[in-house]
């Protein structure tokens, strides 16, 4: 990235906004859309789009993100064991139940690796690689039952955040807000046994004076000290030492504290009352989600009750940024009835700033006022484009994300599980463009979204008059925008971007072509 304090120190005053400085600039955008346009019939939308300045994946669980090749690597390297015997759900990666894997009925994962056959079939059970629907196993099914699938030692996770900070590097996405749940076999003991009364102050105590409420500071040190290692060898394998400018090293992380919510109350009103307490107190961590099928039996019995749990916290513990799952479902995959409800309760009692996936915005009650009231306050959608289409089957015109852009709803492109997938972010903005028919001015909207709409600490770029016009102006840094995005981190990082788009507008041509024998 570049150095934004030499920026700062050596900033231009603004010079007065133009309108030929505005319709130059917006010129070099149109003719970026018009070469975009060009390498989409030529071959090489790819190419322009990975090189397209992408601000934010706000929507990415760590776990989904890494690719099953590198699961079967660490596995390998660390000593893991690979059951191939299970017919129905595929084989997984296991750790050792007895002293050897052979001794547990397994072979080896370094085996596994070598043997062609068990590679492949390790591949497709830990994603929805070679898919194909048959009786009683959906996509839904399928890409569920990956994250089953999978194990790693604990060490690991650096090496997971350098796999996702690399890809991202090389496709020109500068922030990453990852979902990982840090801390959580060691919470069953601590809260085994409690049963909740539906009442959350009384659920609440009852949590506070049981062990887990005595273990609460140890566990978000815990946290604290699994990430700092976790980021320290994440610079080293990617060289970030030595080599700052290495892929990935310029590409901001933090997490989100994810809570899995297909479990008995008490499971699950903990992990929200740690989430708090480690986004109080480990800057790494910058919001709270609500993960696992939102058409669970668990997930469906309590949802209303998980939205108290978190508004509990909210009201009497302070405000936290709050993004939640919730819309993650459609019409045949659940009742009728459960359609109406989950969008509006997750903003009117769980306080979402964000919606996650938001499928089901139609099936709402009130959806024109829900709608509405989403664009007035700024409630961004986190859009998962081939997520919604292989778990659910939502995709084209059925999607409604033509919804949410037809009454103006904020949202932003994500890739939800990346690794599972098989896909990255650049994927998703060409799916985008191509099956909308999306110019380029609204691409670099939702790009520039996706950074608005972040946890990042600060206030935004758009806030300041100044820096506004330096954006809409296309002119240099002013020393008042310049001292806003010095104390901004989010600015800093949005007006980074905006640096990126001008260098990608400005080079961004349809190339001469040579004319050839058989023209």
């Amino acid at each position: 990235m570049r150095n934004l304090k030499s920026l700062t120190l050596a900033a231009f005053m603004l010079a007065p906004f133009s309108a030929a400085e505005a319709q130059d600039n917006n010129l070099k955008a149109r003719m970026a859309g018009e070469a975009l346009a060009w390498s989409d019939s030529h071959g090489r939308l790819r190419q322009f789009m990975e090189a397209f300045p992408k601000g934010a994946d706000l929507h990415s669980h760590l776990r989904g993100a890494v690719y099953a090749e590198s699961w079967i690597d660490w596995a390998a390297e660390d000593g893991l064991c690979a059951d191939m015997s299970d017919e129905f759900y595929g084989p997984s990666l296991k750790f050792k139940e007895k002293e050897t894997c052979e001794a547990s009925g397994w072979i080896t994962a370094e085996a596994a690796r070598g043997n062609e056959k068990s590679r492949r079939e390790l591949i497709n059970a830990m994603s929805t690689r070679s898919y194909v629907p048959t009786h009683n196993w959906s996509g839904h099914n399928d890409f569920f039952q990956t994250f089953a699938n999978i194990a790693a030692a604990p060490h690991r996770l650096g090496d997971q955040i350098a796999e996702v900070a690399e890809r991202a590097g090389s496709q020109n996405i500068l922030y990453l807000e990852l979902m990982e749940t840090i801390v959580f076999p060691e919470l069953f003991p601590l809260v085994a046994g409690l049963e909740l009364s539906g009442d959350v102050e009384q659920d609440y105590k009852t949590l506070m004076d049981s062990p887990f409420g005595a273990k609460i500071p140890e566990l978000v040190q815990s946290v604290q000290t699994q990430l700092d290692e976790a980021y320290a060898r994440k610079d080293k394998l990617l060289g970030c030492g030595e080599n700052p400018e290495s892929v990935g090293c310029d590409v901001e992380v933090q997490f989100i504290h994810q809570v899995i919510r297909e479990f008995e109350p008490s499971m699950v009103f903990a992990q929200i009352i740690l989430g708090w307490e480690v986004m109080k107190a480990v800057p790494q961590v910058v919001g709270i989600n609500l993960v696992a099928p939102e058409d669970g039996y668990l997930a469906l019995r309590d949802y209303s009750y998980h939205m108290k749990m978190i508004d509990h916290q909210y009201r009497t513990k302070g405000a936290q940024n709050v993004t939640l799952h919730a819309g993650e479902l459609t019409l045949g995959l659940v009742r009728p009835h459960q359609l109406k409800f989950h969008i509006r309760e997750a903003i009117e009692i769980g306080h979402a700033k964000r919606i996650g996936h938001g499928i089901d915005i139609a099936f709402e009650d009130g959806s024109d006022e829900l709608l509405k009231r989403m664009k007035d306050e700024g409630i961004m959608v986190e859009i998962n484009l081939t997520s919604n289409d292989v778990i659910l089957g939502v995709k084209g015109n059925d999607h409604p994300i033509v919804l949410y852009r037809d009454l103006e709803v904020p949202y932003a492109l994500s890739t939800d599980d990346e690794g599972v997938s098989r896909i990255d972010l650049t994927h998703e903005y060409m799916r985008y463009f191509r099956d909308y028919d999306v110019p380029y001015f609204e691409l670099r909207h939702a790009s520039r979204n996706s950074l608005t709409y972040s946890f990042l600490p600060g206030e935004s770029l758009w806030e300041n008059e100044a820096c506004r016009e330096n954006v809409l102006s296309g002119s240099a840094l002013n020393d008042v925008c310049a001292a806003f995005i010095e104390k901004n981190k989010k600015a800093k990082l949005q007006w980074e971007l905006e640096m990126r788009f001008r260098e990608y507008e400005k080079t961004l041509r349809i190339p001469k072509r040579r004319k050839t024998s058989f023209q």
